[in-house]
């Protein structure tokens, strides 16, 4: 199938960026990412400069592939990454505009490669349970509730791609925060410090740049992981607990 490509050249964050085509040979067989490949050995073998793109696993659970497909982060496909995307969703002749993740939080490092290290960052503030555990127990140490317990590995899927932040016409990260505040709160060893985690995290958030949420839901629609909404809402009622918790306790102090 022979398709055309509008690509985003750009060579830094500082520098002006555009569009550029390209003309490509591709099996229908081959993953989206596979196809990028053949189009960097093509212009190799002409002495240019190839397309820059982000990539590590290949398998759909690293989150690297970042990059919007026609408009949509991750491409056409629900629930599907960028290198999970198959050529056979595409038709030959088709014309595919491919871009970075856009966001404030997301400097363009070149051409289709975005920083994301604000979502590191995020995690670094509370993404973590600090007690001293010791050796480790049984398995069946901590009696943990099935409901919990499936709640929270739901949000613990997250993995960090941004296709949230950058579906989100705030470019709002609250999706992912809210996923990572989830699945560590919602379980007992968590729930001790979930109160000092959300205000950090969420604090941390804002700090980098990351819009509001306004509830247009496209974040969840957009996650190639199906990471509910449900998140925010818990976070928002943890955070606001925290914050009026805090205050409480100070004035009766």
């Amino acid at each position: 199938m022979k398709l055309t490509l509008k690509i985003w050249k750009q060579k830094n964050n500082s520098s002006a960026g555009k569009f550029e085509t390209y003309s490509v040979e591709a099996d229908e067989h081959m993953s989206f990412l596979e196809m990028l490949d053949v189009l960097n050995q093509s212009l190799l073998e002409q002495k240019k400069e190839p397309v820059v793109f982000e990539h590590d696993c290949r398998e759909g659970i690293c989150g690297s592939c970042s990059m919007v497909i026609n408009g949509q982060p991750h491409g056409p496909n629900k629930g599907t990454t960028a290198c999970q995307l198959h050529m056979r969703y595409f038709k030959d002749g088709q014309t595919i505009t491919i871009e970075p993740w856009r966001a404030k939080a997301f400097p363009i490092v070149k051409d289709l490669v975005v920083d994301r290290s604000a979502f590191d960052r995020i995690i670094q503030a509370g993404g973590y349970i600090s007690v001293n555990t010791g050796q480790a127990q049984d398995g069946n140490a901590i009696p943990i509730e099935k409901g919990l317990a499936s709640e929270a590995m739901d949000a613990a899927t997250c993995i960090g791609c941004g296709a949230c932040v950058a579906a989100c016409p705030n470019a709002s990260a609250m999706l992912f925060t809210s996923a990572k505040v989830s699945h560590l709160g919602l379980m007992p060893q968590g729930e001790i410090e979930h109160t000092k985690r959300v205000q950090s995290m969420v604090t941390q958030m804002d700090s980098e740049g990351f819009g509001n949420c306004s509830n247009v839901g496209v974040c969840e629609a957009e996650c190639p992981k199906g990471i509910s909404i449900e998140n925010i809402a818990r976070m928002n009622r943890q955070y606001i607990g925290s914050v009026f918790g805090s205050q409480t306790k100070v004035e009766k102090a």
